[in-house]
């Protein structure tokens, strides 16, 4: 049977680092107003309604042409969609017990952070620390992903990593959890490198309209 997106991450979670032959291959979209572009090591998924013999063609023997401006602007171009940021994709185990800090559950925000999360995933979940904002929520193909946000005031103190770090304790079915990260915001990389996020590749996202990138 032919794998799709989810197939794919949930191996990544499990720890598969197989490396398929040959290494660009072609799945259906996360959606059908979506399209991604997922690279780990020795292997590119393009996630869109494309011919592979189309993606080969374009990509050609360059492993870093998928994730490039030519190829995203084909994708783009050929589905109405825009891409997003170029991201560091990392990925963490649960871990048991209590957070290691006081949250309180929220039913809504109106944070930043909390409604580009809406935008970007379902069954969002809130939580509000004395000086920050904690998401999480199913994203691209329905894993469990984080985002979080340090209020100004209280940065380059240890409370992103104290964010972050509890998400781990906050997964919902006891799932690994996705952060992604542009690789220059090297202050958010090291954060979540602290809180146990391990990289494990890259992505890409296509979306509708351009409001949130």
């Amino acid at each position: 049977m032919p794998r799709d997106l989810a197939d794919i991450l949930t191996g990544i979670e499990r720890g598969d680092r197989h490396v398929p032959v040959p290494w660009l291959e072609v799945v259906p979209p996360p959606s059908p107003d979506r399209a991604a572009v997922v690279s780990f090591p020795g292997h590119v998924v393009v996630a869109a309604d494309v011919e592979s013999a189309w993606a080969e063609k374009l990509a050609g023997e360059d492993f870093a042409a998928p994730t490039g401006p030519r190829f995203l602007t084909a994708l783009e171009d050929r589905f109405g969609l825009h891409a997003g940021a170029f991201d560091v994709s990392l990925l963490a185990t649960p871990l048991p017990g209590d957070p290691p800090l006081p949250l309180t559950p929220l039913d809504a925000s109106e944070h930043p952070r909390a409604l580009r999360a809406h935008r970007y995933r379902t069954d969002v979940r809130l939580w509000e620390s004395q000086h920050g904002l904690l998401v999480v929520g199913r994203g691209l193909a329905g894993r469990w992903e984080v985002a979080f946000e340090v209020d100004p005031a209280a940065q380059g103190r240890g409370h992103g990593r104290l964010l972050a770090t509890a998400a781990r304790h906050l997964i919902p079915g006891d799932r690994p959890i996705w952060a992604q990260c542009a690789p220059g915001n090297s202050a958010s990389l090291r954060v979540l490198l602290a809180a146990g996020f391990q990289p494990v590749g890259s992505e890409v996202l296509l979306m509708p309209g351009t409001a949130g990138w």
